[in-house]
């Protein structure tokens, strides 16, 4: 029974685990169709770049996924030969928790990993899907409209925000105040705290922060303290248990004030000391006092004689 519970609690765990890794959390996070002012690729040219983002709090590999410009109608019509299947084997198709990564739409696959094999065309409507690693399941959606302005972007209000194709959780974006276009970064930038600038309004001097901090410091060490006392009486309860079983005494037989104490570290040092000077022998206590008495033998490095300053003979 055990051995089964065992498999099935492995079973469940492996199950989540497969769930946290799962692609689904992969999400069309930015687009840009006419690039004319934004970031180069890695060879100096610019050109139409799609951003994803892992809207999960785990790292995420999206190696084999595939990415497509075309819209299938239903799974069995899907061709993979008009999908760009990313690659496997770099470092960089491994997305750390709530980070992006760019893909560029310029149909250079052989320029690396992150050069797909279509390209986007202003002045109509781009249709970008991602697709699990079995070609089938589809994983999140977006049309680009195709009155998008040159050097401005169709992106998410919010990093990850909405379900697929919603268009309700998408803006477009020129570069203006409110409106950056932020490849490789949040969407929403965030330069300061709203909750520490309130704190610091309603608290100029620092005064609650400090008593907030002393309250902290001292509860951590009431609680130590408490730990420590709690230790202390367990080590107690088990030493005075180990006493009375050597007396043959059982704990349940015998009243609580009846109980004999625990011996004291004073007391134990006394018995091991008498044990050493009259018996030569130690007793069979866990805490063991030696005692070596060591002869002092001669030698010319603890002499005195050759400490002292010689006067000179006439």
């Amino acid at each position: 029974m055990k051995k089964s519970f065992l498999l099935l609690l492995l079973g469940v765990m492996g199950c989540l685990s497969v769930a946290a890794q799962s692609r689904g959390g992969l999400r069309i996070n930015e687009v840009m169709v006419d690039n004319t002012g934004s970031i180069v690729d890695d060879y100096g040219e610019k050109g139409a770049w799609v951003e994803l983002f892992n809207s999960t709090f785990a790292p995420l590999e999206i190696s084999s996924v595939y990415i497509t410009t075309v819209k299938f109608d239903n799974p069995d019509s899907i061709d993979k030969a008009l999908m760009y299947a990313v690659p496997l084997g770099d470092v960089n198709t491994k997305i750390p928790k709530r980070q992006h990564v760019i893909f560029w739409a310029d149909s250079l696959p052989t320029r690396g990993t992150f050069h797909t094999n279509f390209v986007l065309t202003p002045g109509r409507d781009n249709y970008i899907a991602i697709y699990d690693a079995d070609g089938r399941t589809l994983i999140d959606e977006i049309v680009v409209p195709a009155d998008l302005a040159a050097g401005s972007s169709y992106a998410r209000k919010i990093d990850g925000e909405g379900g697929t194709n919603d268009p309700e959780a998408w803006e477009v974006r020129d570069g203006s105040e409110g409106k950056y276009i932020t490849p490789s970064s949040n969407n929403i930038i965030k330069d300061t705290n709203k909750k520490v600038d309130t704190f610091h309004e309603r608290d100029k001097r620092g005064f609650a922060l400090t008593i907030m901090a002393m309250c902290i410091v001292f509860t951590a060490l009431l609680v130590l303290c408490l730990c420590f006392m709690l230790i202390s009486k367990i080590g107690e309860k088990i030493t005075r248990a180990n006493k009375m079983k050597s007396q043959g005494l059982a704990p349940k037989e015998v009243a609580r004030d009846a109980r004999p104490d625990h011996d004291s570290g004073e007391e134990i040092a006394a018995i091991v000391m008498a044990l050493h000077e009259h018996l030569d022998a130690h007793d069979t206590e866990q805490t063991i006092l030696t005692i070596n008495k060591v002869k002092k033998s001669y030698s010319p490095w603890n002499s005195k004689i050759y400490s002292m300053r010689e006067l000179p003979k006439r």
